[in-house]
């Protein structure tokens, strides 16, 4: 079973993404923040991450997609980020002239089949 991991601080979208994911053969594991989360990379080696970018700071989850993508051992762990900033006061912080290394990216709310259908896009065959 591929192991997704949620970075999210919000914990109703984690339940939401643990109750669409668990019953479609995915483990779940979650982190609140952008250094919770890169300790959870660390420790459950996960096949893909949900990322959100507001946490503990404005851009927090851009911050860890940055320090994953430094990491020779982390690099190549897909990043699907799902996110409402474009929807909050901080849409023009988010950048739009520069790399973001992430590998897919969804605005919330996310219907379960899209979310599904990315995944499948995105996981290692």
């Amino acid at each position: 079973m591929p192991k997704i991991l949620v970075v999210d601080d919000d914990p109703d979208f984690v339940e939401a993404m643990r109750l669409t994911l668990e019953p479609n053969g995915y483990t779940v594991v979650s982190a609140a923040s952008g250094d919770e989360g890169l300790a959870q990379v660390r420790a459950e080696k996960p096949d893909l991450v949900i990322l959100d970018v507001i946490m503990s700071s404005v851009l927090d989850g851009l911050q860890m997609s940055r320090r994953m993508s430094e990491s020779p051992e982390h690099k190549r762990i897909p990043i699907l980020m799902v996110t409402s900033i474009a929807n909050t006061d901080y849409a023009g912080l988010f950048p739009t002239d520069e790399y973001i290394h992430i590998d897919g990216f969804l605005s919330k709310p996310v219907p379960p089949e899209l979310l599904l259908q990315r995944l499948n896009e995105l996981l290692p065959k």
